[in-house]
């Protein structure tokens, strides 16, 4: 007996966990967290416990570390699953560090406490090589290996191939885990598996395609030159994992190819913070834009360039994650390793200010907000539904100055979703139990998302030498899933095509 069995993300694009049950034994793929409205339950230790028997788990493999793959694992470890966590060799460094951030906001503040869980996590990782098979267990009865491919998601992204066998029974049995979209920075494009008789493909984006590379580049390029020439802020809200590094690529490129090419500014009038307007902190003096120790001053009529442009990470999160990114170049994709090779630094270059300090944060939303300092700010979290971005869009939203670019997925239920629906219609949205009016250009460029679109998602599957016969979609909206689901139906006619309740 094989059995695949559905734990989240049936019902929306979070939550993500199964089961791949063999006669009396299982594994789980994947203990994450809702978001957005898919969070039926509320945020106490015991809403988000677990409500499925584990007992019969043995090994939890986890695709990739955002927390809506991860961020149930302490919940699981607390109900008592005590098996080996495998994962890649880049999440096993990963892992701790965005539990560590999750047990702090949404578990608890004991240092102490904290410090024992991600102990506990530390011990039970097992890191896997891409492309090397790893027996689970092997028993009369059955038996189960596990091996780990790239998926081009996130860094350490991985889709999980399972040989299982039951009695006379054997399947190899895919789940795809988040897949990533072909060309992304510093990632290679996933390759489909050799063989799946079974596979659980996500659809996040199983209703739409995604610009190409060079086009979204310059939308990129063409919507940060016509924010910046009103002197307003760029506010991109971006994931502290993955989307936050591709963005730090992407713009650090444009940099390079464009940096002394002048950006026009238009005229304003006066500073609306009561400092002389002809006078800004120079380009330069990066701590000095955010009122500590200013070192000088730039005249406003001098020109703006690439160069000079401010590019701000503000997010402690994003700052380790992109420190693990450096460190972790043997993964990175041939481009990337190349441009490292010819001394560029894509996620390390003179433009680039990180603010890690709460008081520094508190500093550059008052300071951006008030000034007429062309700025790019990358702030977390991605959805808008917590984090630095929160404070950022409410001090920034009503200036028709400042622009908001969306770059991923906005789930059904977060602020995110809400600025992009109601933003250009001149609504309003809601943060922190506040209203608050968007006069604030919104923008999306949806080629930056690190999930592969429909005709991605169709070509792994279609690329499977030995195509399964049943595939089951998960990871979406409703419409996501039906429409993947109907091309799915159109090229691969003998397979079923479920989607799971």
């Amino acid at each position: 007996m094989i059995k695949i069995l559905h734990h989240g993300a049936v019902n929306g694009v979070t939550g993500s966990c199964h089961e791949l049950r063999i006669s009396h034994a299982g594994i789980l793929i994947d203990c994450g967290l809702f978001q957005g409205q898919e969070e039926s339950r509320g945020s106490s230790a015991a809403d988000l416990a677990i409500d499925f028997p584990i007992d019969h788990i043995r090994a939890l493999v986890v695709t990739h570390v955002h927390i809506d793959h991860v961020g149930r694992i302490p919940y699981l470890l607390a109900a008592g699953f005590d098996g080996p966590i495998i994962c890649s060799e880049p999440s096993a460094i990963m892992l701790p560090e965005i539990l560590e951030d999750a047990l702090k906001i949404g578990f608890t503040r004991d240092r102490a406490l904290i410090n024992r869980v991600l102990e506990l996590i530390r011990a039970r990782v097992v890191p896997l090589p891409y492309g090397r098979w790893h027996s689970v267990f092997e028993e009369e009865v059955g038996s189960l290996k596990v091996r780990l491919q790239r998926a081009g998601h996130i860094l350490g992204s991985a889709y999980v191939e399972c040989d299982a066998v039951s009695g006379s029974a054997a399947e190899r049995i895919v789940f795809s885990g988040d897949l990533g979209a072909p060309h992304s920075p510093l990632l290679p494009e996933p390759s489909p598996p050799e063989r799946a008789d079974r596979l659980v493909i996500e659809s996040t984006y199983g209703d739409k395609n995604h610009e190409d590379r060079e086009t979204r580049r310059y939308r990129l390029k063409a919507v940060l030159e016509h924010a910046l020439e009103d002197g307003g802020t760029v506010l991109i809200p971006a994931f502290s994992i993955g989307r936050t590094q591709e963005l730090l690529y992407e713009i650090e490129g444009l940099i390079a190819e464009f940096g002394d090419k002048e950006i026009p500014q238009a005229t304003k009038g006066s500073d609306p913070s009561g400092s002389d307007p002809t006078l800004l902190p120079a380009a330069n003096s990066k701590l000095g834009a955010f009122g500590v120790s200013p070192q000088g001053d730039r005249p406003r009529s001098e020109s703006l360039t690439w160069s000079n442009l401010e590019i701000v990470v503000d997010s402690p999160l994003a700052a380790e994650f992109t420190k693990i990114y450096r460190d972790l170049k043997p993964f990175w994709d041939e481009e990337a390793r190349a441009l490292v090779a010819a001394g560029r630094h894509p996620l390390s270059f003179e433009q680039l200010t990180v603010i890690n300090s709460h008081e520094d944060h508190l500093n550059a939303v008052e300071y951006l907000s008030k000034s007429h300092r062309p700025c790019v700010v990358i702030a977390g979290s991605g959805m808008c539904a917590g984090g630095r971005v929160v404070n950022y869009l409410k001090a920034m939203l009503g200036d028709a100055r400042n622009d908001v670019l969306f770059v991923g997925y906005q789930a059904a239920g977060t602020p995110g979703r809400n600025i992009l629906t109601y933003g250009p219609r001149g609504g309003w949205v809601e943060l922190d139990g506040e209203r608050y009016d968007i006069r604030a250009q919104v923008h999306t460029v949806g080629g930056y998302s690190a999930h592969a679109g429909q005709e991605d998602l169709l070509r792994f599957v279609e690329g499977i030498p030995q195509p399964p016969s049943e595939i089951r979609i998960v990871h979406g909206d409703d419409g996501a899933k039906r429409a993947l689901q109907g091309k799915l139906r159109e090229s691969l006619p003998e397979a079923a095509v479920l989607i799971p309740n």
